[in-house]
């Protein structure tokens, strides 16, 4: 029996897995997104996310060339991180912003940790926090869908752009909860709206129907595991259910933020980057709750209507904390100290 037994050198397991196969595969996931943010905020939207990735692509271009490192523009993490940054950005944010937010995302997010690997907090997420910072105005400034407003589709690049303004859901509601009113009934009408698009919010943000093929297909394709979004989502779940038993004049029903905001998207694109994520499952688990209960503290309890970035921001900075507590037993039990 013993002959039949053919010993190899490690790695005994193999996967057909690269990081240009994975970036690749969070690209195709977010087409929905972008197809859904073209529709509806039109030629701003699409240039939009062509400056985010082209100055994404450019300064990793540059950082390498400065640094004497090999290009890594091949493996296209610097393409995916200008979408997911364009799509966390409001429609009609001036380009040079967003040229400047997607350089910040690169060095500051990415290239000063060592490159790709090594980075402790999401690029995109790096960038969309320095831009919310500087520039808060242009931030949280929302535009009406063009299906909503005809004049939408006539918007140019330019960087002054006169349009329609519109709050979002959460914002409505967070608005409603300090003046010390009702908080927004989440009706049929928001709930198509908040399911197709076709509601004021962040380009990739606004469409949960969108968002959903496009995570369906990154589990499909195994990309992701499911650990980290049910994590987030079900802590969310849970926390605003509890702020909606306690107060049902005061917060919105449950759902509504799912639906609502950054939570469903970056459930599923964000906090599963697979560098700045826990690497065992218990861990994932952990990374998940975190992420969903600090996003609901802040929705809830916080200023800001959103809190997503945050959220994944600081869960990321205690990952390598996480990944010590839930450290691999290897095969046979723990080692002898």
């Amino acid at each position: 029996m013993l002959k039949d037994i053919t010993v190899s050198f490690a790695p005994h397991i193999s996967q057909p897995l690269s990081t240009r196969r994975v970036m690749l595969d969070v690209a195709i996931g977010l087409l929905p997104a972008m197809a859904v943010a073209g529709y509806y905020f039109r030629i701003h939207a699409l240039l939009l996310i062509g400056t985010c990735v082209a100055w994404c692509a450019a300064t990793e271009w540059v950082c390498n060339r400065i640094r004497r490192k090999p290009n890594s523009l091949g493996d296209f993490s610097a393409v995916v991180t200008g979408i997911i940054l364009a799509l966390s950005l409001p429609p009609v944010l001036p380009l040079w912003a967003a040229a400047i937010g997607s350089a910040v995302s690169i060095v500051v997010g990415k290239i000063v940790f060592g490159g790709l690997g090594a980075n402790v907090f999401n690029p995109a997420m790096v960038g969309r926090a320095f831009l919310t910072a500087s520039f808060g105005v242009m931030m949280t400034t929302w535009t009406v869908p063009a299906s909503i407003d005809i004049e939408m589709p006539t918007l140019s690049a330019a960087d002054v752009v006169d349009t329609r303004t519109q709050a979002t859901p959460l914002a409505w509601s967070k608005t409603a909860i300090k003046e010390g009113g009702e908080a927004k009934t989440y009706s049929g009408r928001l709930f198509f709206s908040t399911m197709t698009g076709e509601v004021a919010g962040c380009l990739g943000e606004t469409s949960a129907i969108a968002i959903l093929l496009g995570g369906a297909y990154l589990l499909w394709r195994k990309t992701i595991g499911f650990h980290i979004p049910a994590a987030v989502l079900g802590s969310a779940f849970v926390a605003a259910a509890i702020a909606y038993l306690v107060n049902a004049d005061a917060y919105v029903q449950p759902f509504f933020h799912l639906t609502s905001g950054a939570l469903l998207f970056g459930a599923l694109f964000i906090a599963t980057d697979p560098v700045t994520a826990p690497l065992t499952r218990r861990g994932m688990w952990l990374f998940g709750i975190g992420v969903g209960t600090i996003t609901m503290v802040i929705r809830i309890l916080g200023e800001y209507p959103e809190g997503m970035m945050f959220a994944v921001l600081l869960m990321n900075a205690v990952t390598p904390l996480i990944d010590r507590l839930c450290k691999r037993i290897p095969t046979g039990g723990k080692p002898h100290a």
